[in-house]
Order: C-alpha cells, then sequence, then structure tokens
C-alpha cells in the first residue's frame, strides 16, 4: 500500500534548536579545561612540560568568521579532534589531484565507527572551487555540535547521541587555491585537470559504455567520494554550492525518452519535504526570490532536472548507487560573498543545517535477518510505490534505512533461498524522536520446491547496480593516505592521556 499523502505544516519543518550566543572564538570552549592536569597527573612537573608544548606543536586558529587557506582547515580540524576525540575522528577520504588530503571529520559518541541502529549522515562542500561559503558554514557547524555538546545543551547530546556527522570542508582544496573573489564568473570552479567534478560521476540514465567510459576516467576527487560511499551506509546528505538561493533535489538528470515526470524520482514526496526542511528553517530561502539572476523557485526548491538537465552529478549518484538521499543546497546568491557578510549568512544558515541533519530519523530502519537469525547483506529491502532503479539493500550489518514521510506502506524483502517476505504496517514522525521507527524483517527458509529467482529490481533497471561495496566502517585511512601529521596527531593524543 502507497503510503499516505501526509500534508506536513510549516510547524512540522521547524524542529527546536536552542539560539546560541555566537562570538568569534580559537577552538572549542572544553579546550582550556581539558588541558587542564588533575590530581592525578603522573607528576606535576611533567604535565607542566606537555602543556607547554602542546601550543608549539598545534599553535591555536582562531575561528574567525573569513576564509581560511587548506592548510588552515586543516590545522582547525586536527586541533578541534585532538582536544576532542571522544567525540570526533579526523580521516582523509584521498587527495586532489594536486596532492592535498580530502579531510573529513566525523563527530558522534561514537565517532570512529559505525555503530548498529546509528544512522550515518554527512555535509560536503566546495565541489565548485570557487564556491566558497560552504567552507566557512561547516567549519562553523563543527564549533557549534562540539559546543552544545560541551554545555550540554539538549540539542546537541540528542543529535550526537543519535547520529554520525560526517563533514568534509573541502572537496576541490585545488580549485579554492586557484579561486579569485567574483561573485558569478570567478575562476577556480574546475579541479586541477579543469574538470567540473558535478559532472564527472558516472550517470544513471546514461548508457552502458558512457558509464563504463567515465569509470575509467574518474578524477581522483571523484574517486575518493565513490570510494567513501562505500565504506559507509550514509543515509542522508548534502552537498553545498554557491551562485544562488535554492535547495535542488534528484534527480539531476533523467530519461530522455520519458515524455511526462521525467527527472521525477520514486522518493519525489519525501525529498521534497527534505528541501522544504531546509529552505523553511532558513532565514529567507523559501521566499524564492531573492537573488536577482535566478529563480524565482516556490518554497525555495526546485527538481534538479527541471531547473536544468545536468548529467554526471554527485547527488543522483548517491541516490542511485549509494542508497543515500541528496540535496544540493545553493546557499549564496554571491559564489564568493565579502567577507563582511559571513556572520549573517552563517546565521541564516545555522538552524537549517541543524534541522537538516535531524531529518536522517525520518522513517523506518532495522535489521534482516535469515532463517537462522543471522543478520544478511545485500538482501532487497523494496517498499511499494518506491521501488529504486537499483533496490535499497541490506549492508555489511544486515541493516536498513529507508526515509519515508509518516503513513502505512508495503515492503518486500527477497534473499536468496528464503520466501519473500511481504509485511504492512504505519511509520510514524521520527525526527522529534531522534529515531526512526525500528522494525526487524526475519526471513523464512524455502523448505520445498524451487530456490527463489536472484533478487532483482521489479522495475526496468537501467543501471549496472554494482553492489561491490566493501564496508571497512569508520572512515580508516590505510596505506598511503597515512600523514606525518596524523602520526604526529596519534602521539598528541597519547600525550594528552597522561596531562588529564
Amino acid at each position: 500500500m502507497h503510503g499516505e499523502n501526509t500534508q506536513l505544516h510549516a510547524e512540522r519543518l521547524q524542529p527546536s534548536f536552542e539560539p546560541a550566543t555566537f562570538v568569534l572564538r580559537g577552538n572549542s570552549a572544553n579546550h582550556c579545561a581539558a588541558m587542564q592536569p588533575t590530581a592525578h597527573s603522573h607528576s606535576a612537573v611533567m604535565s607542566s612540560t606537555l602543556l607547554l608544548l602542546l601550543p608549539l606543536i598545534i599553535p591555536a586558529l582562531m575561528l574567525e568568521f573569513r576564509y581560511h587557506s587548506n592548510s588552515e582547515i586543516e590545522q582547525y580540524l586536527v586541533q578541534v579532534n585532538t582536544s576532542n576525540p571522544d567525540i570526533t575522528h579526523l580521516y582523509s577520504i584521498g587527495k586532489s589531484v594536486k596532492g592535498q588530503q580530502l579531510w573529513v571529520l566525523a563527530l558522534g559518541v561514537s565517532p570512529r565507527r559505525h555503530t548498529v541502529g546509528i544512522p550515518e549522515f554527512k555535509y560536503v562542500a566546495n565541489m565548485h572551487g570557487n564556491e566558497v561559503l560552504g567552507r566557512v558554514l561547516l567549519l562553523q557547524l563543527i564549533d557549534e555540535l562540539v559546543r552544545g555538546f560541551r554545555n550540554n545543551e539538549t540539542w546537541a547530546l540528542h543529535l550526537l547521541n543519535s547520529t554520525r556527522i560526517h563533514i568534509l570542508p573541502t572537496m576541490n582544496p585545488d580549485g579554492f587555491d586557484a579561486a579569485d573573489t567574483n561573485c558569478i564568473y570567478s575562476q577556480g570552479r574546475f579541479n586541477y585537470h579543469g574538470v567540473d567534478l558535478n559532472r564527472g560521476f558516472p550517470d544513471a540514465f546514461a548508457s552502458l559504455q558512457n558509464q563504463q567510459i567515465n569509470e575509467e576516467k574518474m578524477e581522483p576527487e571523484v574517486r575518493a567520494v565513490v570510494d567513501w560511499l562505500q565504506t559507509e551506509t550514509f543515509v542522508l546528505s548534502a552537498n553545498i554550492h554557491g551562485g544562488a538561493l535554492v535547495a535542488s533535489y534528484p534527480y539531476d538528470n533523467g530519461n530522455p525518452n520519458q515524455l511526462v515526470g521525467a527527472g521525477i524520482s520514486p522518493d519525489n514526496e519525501v525529498l521534497v519535504y527534505l528541501a522544504k526542511v531546509y529552505s523553511y528553517n532558513h532565514t529567507s530561502m523559501y521566499r524564492g526570490d531573492i537573488c536577482v539572476d535566478s529563480g524565482p523557485f516556490q518554497d525555495g526548491i526546485t527538481n534538479g532536472f527541471q531547473w536544468y538537465p545536468l548529467q554526471g552529478g554527485m547527488q543522483d549518484y548517491n541516490y542511485v548507487w549509494a542508497q543515500c538521499l541528496e540535496l544540493t543546497l545553493e546557499l549564496s546568491c554571491c559564489k564568493f560573498p565579502p567577507a563582511d557578510e559571513l556572520p549573517a549568512l552563517w546565521m541564516d544558515n545555522r538552524k537549517a543545517l541543524l534541522a537538516y541533519i535531524q531529518q536522517v530519523h525520518l522513517g523506518v530502519k532495522g535489521r534482516v535477518f535469515d532463517g537462522s537469525g543471522v543478520p544478511v547483506q545485500d538482501a532487497v529491502v523494496e517498499v511499494k510505490g518506491h521501488q529504486n532503479m537499483c533496490p535499497f539493500r541490506s549492508n555489511q550489518y544486515g541493516e536498513y534505512y529507508r526515509l519515508l514521510l509518516p503513513g502505512t506502506y508495503t515492503f518486500e524483502v527477497r534473499y536468496p533461498d528464503h520466501e519473500v517476505l511481504t509485511e504492512t504496517f504505519n511509520i510514524p514522525y521520527g525526527p522529534d524522536r531522534y529515531t526512526a521507527l525500528k522494525h526487524d524483517f526475519l526471513l523464512q527458509r524455502i523448505t520445498t520446491g524451487a530456490a527463489t529467482p536472484p533478487a532483482e529490481p521489479t522495475q526496468a533497471n537501467l543501471t549496472t547496480c554494482n553492489y561491490k561495496v566493501n564496508q571497512r566502517g569508520g572512515g580508516a585511512m590505510t596505506g598511503p593516505r597515512w600523514s606525518v601529521l596524523m602520526m604526529g596527531l596519534s602521539l598528541l593524543i597519547m600525550l594528552r592521556s597522561l596531562i588529564i
């Protein structure tokens, strides 16, 4: 049974985040307190010496409202991680063309690895090197999350206890280095090879041959994200751009042979809702007419394909191949806003950035167990009326996550050598409680008759649906991705353990 077409009013889009007093500050409020020696220190002399050494190794970085260089962002992320190892984990997903690390900071009460039942969320900024506001917003967001948690603010405790949040402040550091400050026509959009990264992903609507060509020519920054998506089961995501003020949702491309509804995805009603969550929690995006050279956009949202078709986009790749619902957030009319506008732009977006993360708890989550009670990977979990090009499947822990609006839905679960399981149940609204509905599926092994056919999608498949996912979890770096900086970071954490 298809989900109820629930009308969600503006008040449903207003999560209760307490306003924070904002000041210019260096690092998170707990840094000084965390570095104070306790009565149980091994030696007062040793503690004092280490306290003097730490600032020399990692000097304090003022998180001012300005545009920080790539090295300053790296320095800040290291500093935050060193001071908050219990709720943060810093890792690299790869390198840019010029060899700059693509740093990600994970935040949560179990930041180093996935916890069953805790959804994974991510923000990505600066995919286009000259669209720079996202770099600033995500650094401020990190600071706000850590500050709120350390101050025991209810919203931060709820969010970090229930969610693992991954933040990639710059996907295109080489492009940023080449950028100038022109609002519209600035250089720096492309990576160092001159490639638009948001045109470089395999496209679900391209021919199989074109997908394979794209795979072979994948840029290192794109490859890093594709590999990243194979390490975690991301449930919800957004990538931050500039040059307009609108929340854009999949698809960005469409079937050229489809006369009606081209670009409309099976989860259209959910994606429209998610886009409205951002636009209505933003101070002005919902108006849809702020930028003179783009729009108007009703409710401050748009379907990507209906705005303009885009082949090889990241949000479609997330949705089709990684079963992660992603929006593209255009957050400033000017691609490189003047620095004196940054404080106001942060306040415009603060509530929306937090409210959107909370939507990772929409719908239902659970595990799929086989006839012996063992959680299984690659079980197909489909929702009638929401069948995707590549069906959503359980991960290595047997988990599935489906973002769905409140309503009654029928699920069909398929796994080789097991009976097809069909269940219908009601799903309430979860974000207010910081948890989706938990519902496990218990399969029954076939005892008579022929084996079940392979678990394939029930609708026409336009893609290869390659599910060779090797989820390592934790975003752990391996081999050459380790840097001297990260080895130094590990040493600092050990030194700090001698102090507290």
